[in-house]
């Protein structure tokens, strides 16, 4: 049974940093992107950085040069480094995994697989 699970999410001021860490179970080896999005209450899910297998990365303009994404392909981990946070990066954080076209990396219709989410917030 395929298993994405995030952890890592907490409360923090703004200018503050946070690291989410996202365990995978049994991906299919077709699938070769692994990603974050975010959901802010009462918004649309929306991409915020995708890792292709071979550690090509992609970014929002809305978090690039404050988040980092990074993978361990050997102990099946995915990670969301966060710098900087500011309140409007507030919302549930989840990791996806699949197998997009790399233009497409940041649409949630590329995604198969989702983990439940880790909740973030920044206060300012």
């Amino acid at each position: 049974q395929v298993q994405l699970v995030e952890s890592g999410g907490g409360s923090v001021r703004s200018g503050g940093s946070l690291r989410l860490s996202c365990t995978t179970h049994r991906l299919p080896t077709s699938t070769y992107t692994l990603a974050w999005f975010r959901q802010a209450p009462g918004k649309e899910r929306e991409g915020v950085a995708a890792i292709s297998r071979g550690g090509s990365t992609t970014y929002a303009d809305s978090v690039k040069g404050r988040f980092t994404v990074s993978q361990v392909n050997a102990e099946n981990m995915l990670y969301l480094q966060m710098n900087n946070l500011k309140p409007e990066d507030t919302g549930m954080y989840f990791c996806a995994a699949g197998s997009p076209w790399w233009s497409q990396a940041l649409r949630r219709a590329s995604y198969n697989y989702w983990g439940q989410g880790t909740r973030v917030t920044v206060s300012s």
